[in-house]
């Protein structure tokens, strides 16, 4: 008469569906929580509808695992207690894997102060049309260390589908991220390598930002490589107010108040306003209060990428695009820069001391300007003279496991 479903055991009739899934919420959430060190939590496949958050806190060495991304999915819609659909915090070498989450209240994974968190073939995402009343982010670590993102998917996030802010020892790799506002974001954070993914249909692709009022400072030392990242076009529906919401449609990859990041072997392509944007955050004309901030871009070394960019409009709901569409109608450069440079980097001779450049080079069918935002707009400049120099190749990112006990 009916189909039986098995959740953790628990063996019923479709006639009681709603008991089978607030069961297993019950029961997933208490794996969560007596889980010992070293243990595999596996969700079998299945689509699951739960009301609340799920937690873990202070765990060792733990695995949460499904049985494919397309296969096992949390689904958060109608969400009444609790803001993420699944919080992790206080504990090392965690791992998140074949599994999606979907539609949470909030954030759809957030994940704090971790050593060692994995994220492999999962997917986060809001469904239907993209709107500012989805979550702010998909994958969201903050304050961890050895962040590992691969193979990963993230949709309709309304600011950015993977963000990992105030961590260190990251890669992001192989993964994809689109209908979002930034696909991927790196906040105030050191030692990255991002390469491998693929960002498309984002009002932004990728940002690589420093901003102010947070504990850690000063992120860097960045490598963003072998990317796609195409056709970023889609409106920004991010929530008004938001520093997000200042992000042009059209960009292909922001680097805003970030030191020591280099930009290499990347594919940038018909994103309409920049395929590449160095600004300094002084542009947002937003009041700085945190006097250790600083909010210039330095040494960031961009070279040896491909760039095509099909004749099309800037934006024209945000002040640069309206600068450019000006100025460059459908033909604007590839790789724009905001002019604002920090004057303490100035030698005798004024110009920029080498330790700071932004250098660019050998890069294919760039085109360069110099929009002179920190002049009003008065002097913009397509010269790329001054920027032409090379800098030492940074670091690999390489994240060593450590054993837990």
């Amino acid at each position: 008469m009916f189909k039986k479903l098995t959740l953790f055991g628990l063996t019923m009739g479709l006639v009681g569906l709603a008991y089978a899934q607030k069961d297993f919420e019950k029961n997933l959430q208490k794996q969560l929580i007596l889980a010992k060190d070293g243990a595999t939590i596996t969700i079998p496949a299945g689509n699951y509808t739960l009301q609340g958050s799920l937690s873990m806190e202070s765990k060792k060495n733990v695995t949460i695992k499904g049985k494919g991304m397309d296969k096992t999915i949390l689904s958060f819609k109608g969400q009444t207690e609790g803001a993420e659909g699944l919080r992790i915090s206080n504990g090392s070498n965690i791992t998140i894997q074949d599994l999606t989450v979907q539609d949470a209240k909030g954030d759809c994974i957030k994940t704090m102060n971790i050593d060692g968190i994995t994220f492999k073939n999962v997917k986060v995402e809001w469904t239907g049309e993209p709107k500012e009343t989805n979550g702010a982010y998909g994958f969201y670590p903050v304050s961890c260390n050895r962040v590992l993102m691969d193979g990963c998917v993230a949709i309709g996030s309304s600011d950015a589908g993977f963000y990992v802010g105030q961590s260190k020892n990251i890669i992001v790799k192989n993964s994809k991220a689109y209908h979002n506002v930034i696909g991927i974001e790196i906040e105030n954070s050191l030692y990255a390598d991002v390469h491998n993914n693929e960002a498309y249909n984002n009002a932004g692709g990728m940002m690589i930002i420093d901003l102010p009022d947070l504990v850690q400072k000063k992120g860097g030392f960045i490598r963003v490589y072998n990317n796609n990242l195409h056709d970023n076009n889609y409106r920004n529906f991010g929530p008004k107010g938001n520093i997000v919401s200042n992000v042009p449609s059209g960009t292909g990859l922001m680097i805003v108040a970030c030191a020591h990041v280099e930009v290499f072997n990347n594919q940038m392509s018909n994103n309409k306003t920049a395929n590449t944007l160095i600004g300094s955050y002084l542009a947002t004309q937003i009041p700085i209060k945190d006097a250790q901030y600083y909010p210039y871009p330095t040494a960031i070394y961009i070279h040896d990428n491909s760039y095509t960019r099909e004749k099309m409009l800037p934006t024209q709901e945000n002040p640069l695009g309206l600068v450019l569409a000006q100025a460059f109608q459908d033909n604007a450069p590839d790789i724009v820069f905001d002019g604002f440079v920090d004057p303490n980097t100035l030698g005798a001779d004024g110009k920029i001391k080498p330790e700071f450049q932004i250098c660019i080079r050998n890069n294919k069918n760039a085109r360069f300007v110099n929009i002179d935002a920190a002049g009003g707009f008065q002097k913009i400049n397509t010269d790329a003279t001054s920027h032409d120099c090379g800098r030492e190749a940074l670091k690999p990112t390489k994240i060593e496991k450590k054993s837990s006990k």
